[in-house]
């Protein structure tokens, strides 16, 4: 058993994990702000559900062009450095949505957006991985949790103290003026949590990363641009960088359980996407919910998910992996139940509360038991199949969504895929 937390951590160590602490506040109010209001601003512009779900699918596309050789990449190239400017590279276009409301008409913003995800996408998803592998070379075992711990904190103050200012000051501002000043702030959370991973520095004290890997619990997901309830799995991106040449994808691996296994994971990221596009459509054009309203769920959200994953390590120990990720796979039908039955902002609150907490149970079981059933030797290509399957489900859920509201609606499209993610759950709990 580990002593780390009675004694202080050498002091290359220590200045590293303050530059993890300051870029997670970074990235903090870049959620908080961009990433939290990007989908309600496109609504506000008229947006169609299926634009709105060009901003997940899109960049789903993307990744699965991409990983695969960036993870290559990755693996020739100093893993520290690669990491800073993966993340310069896919922060800097933020610059362009906060000058877009300035200089371009409506009209051709929605097209701008749209861009600019796309242009993340391809540096976000080395930094993606490459963040993964960096944490874990930085950071050595016995102290991450407590420096996980202490960004998930950082992370919860961060997103809710911006999500609620934001709010503020869309209400309080003029259109669109003050969406320009909101993604401003997030382009210069972005560009902070970039500053301070420039920063790091291979410590001299911290042993070579191990060859086991665990999931590393930060809520954080960089490199995509994902909004509330549709946050990004980045469970096992780092061992796309440790192949040593060896074929990565390999269907062969989908023969038998692990094949059925990752079937049910497609399935689950499928209807996990397919209400996203229709959630700001919903909010803004059904509720007619104001952008302060909209924060205050966003800030609950978050908040929620975060003092639920305090509690998460009890948990799967008292109950196991399994038990907690199908236990919240169904409960996770919870969030668009309760958006689609909602009148008023009271029960769209009571959904970003439920569904926070809830997320934090699927978020934790999902890494955990696919972590549990992955052969240590032969991560890499087993990681490379769920990233294809996280990617593939991302793409076909967010276009089905539109289609689906096309038919029933904005409203019966949300209460029916709360029956698909039920549905997920019950997958998961044949084949998870």
């Amino acid at each position: 058993m580990t002593l780390s937390f009675l004694r202080p951590p050498p002091t290359d160590m220590l200045r590293n994990f303050r530059r993890l602490y300051l870029d997670i506040v970074g990235y903090g109010i870049l959620s908080g702000s961009i990433l939290a209001f990007l989908s309600v601003y496109a609504a506000h512009l008229g947006a169609t559900s299926f634009e709105i779900a060009m901003l997940t699918a899109g960049p789903a596309v993307v990744n699965l062009l991409v990983s695969l050789p960036a993870g290559r990449w990755l693996e020739k190239e100093p893993i520290v450095q690669a990491t800073y400017l993966t993340s310069l590279w896919s922060r800097v276009p933020y610059i362009l949505l906060a000058l877009g409301p300035l200089l371009l008409g409506l009209p051709v913003q929605m097209a701008l957006i749209i861009a600019v995800s796309l242009l993340i996408s391809i540096p976000g998803t080395a930094l993606a991985i490459g963040f993964n592998a960096m944490f874990a070379e930085v950071v050595p075992p016995e102290w991450r949790g407590r420096v996980v711990g202490w960004r998930n904190v950082l992370l919860a103050i961060s997103v809710t103290l911006t999500s609620l200012a934001c709010g503020l000051l869309l209400d309080l501002i003029r259109f669109p003026l003050n969406y320009q000043i909101i993604f401003a702030l997030g382009t210069f959370g972005a560009l902070l949590s970039s500053a301070a991973l420039g920063r790091i520095w291979n410590s001299a004290t911290a042993p070579p990363p191990s060859a086991r890997a665990r999931p590393v619990g930060d809520l954080a997901r960089p490199g995509s641009a994902s909004f509330v309830d549709a946050i990004r799995q980045a469970a096992g991106l780092r061992w796309l960088t440790r192949s040593r040449g060896e074929p990565l994808l390999r269907l062969d691996l989908l023969r038998g359980r692990f094949g059925l296994f990752l079937f049910s994971y497609l399935l689950f990221y499928i209807f996990q996407y397919v209400p996203i596009p229709l959630f700001p459509l919903f909010w803004v054009d059904g509720l007619h919910l104001s952008d302060g309203v909209i924060s205050l769920g966003n800030a609950l959200f978050y908040t929620s998910m975060t003092v639920a994953s305090i509690g998460l390590a009890g948990a799967s120990r008292r109950f196991g992996h399994r038990a907690v990720l199908v236990g919240g796979a169904m409960l996770y039908a919870l969030y668009p139940l309760l958006n689609g039955l909602a009148r008023n902002a009271f029960l769209f609150w009571v959904a970003s509360l439920a569904g926070g907490a809830v997320w934090a149970l699927v978020n934790s079981g999902l890494v955990n038991r696919l972590m549990e059933l992955v052969p240590e030797k032969d991560r890499p290509a087993h990681m490379a199949l769920h990233n294809l399957a996280l990617n593939l489900g991302i793409l076909v859920g967010s276009l089905a969504g539109p289609l689906l509201a096309a038919v029933a609606g904005l409203g019966r499209a949300l209460l029916l895929s709360a029956g698909l993610r039920l549905l997920a759950g019950l997958f998961l709990l044949v084949w998870g």
